[in-house]
């Protein structure tokens, strides 16, 4: 998965930046892409549909 977090440009010394131009606060992303949370909940439901017709099955097939 790609890294979308932006270096702080103090942490490449081979470029002059004037101190100006530096952000006061160092960014730093800690909250996950969006996503990320909608294909755990897809996995999710996908799994309980897969189990769900897993049992139907065995239900049948214990009734013949």
């Amino acid at each position: 998965m790609p890294d979308h977090s932006t270096p702080h440009p103090a942490d490449r010394p081979d470029e002059a930046i004037p101190a100006e131009t530096l952000p006061t606060r160092r960014y730093v992303e800690n909250k996950p892409p969006r996503g990320v949370y909608v294909r755990v909940f897809i996995y999710v439901v996908a799994t309980h549909v897969l189990l769900a017709f897993m049992s139907l099955l065995v239900v049948v097939a214990k009734s013949r």
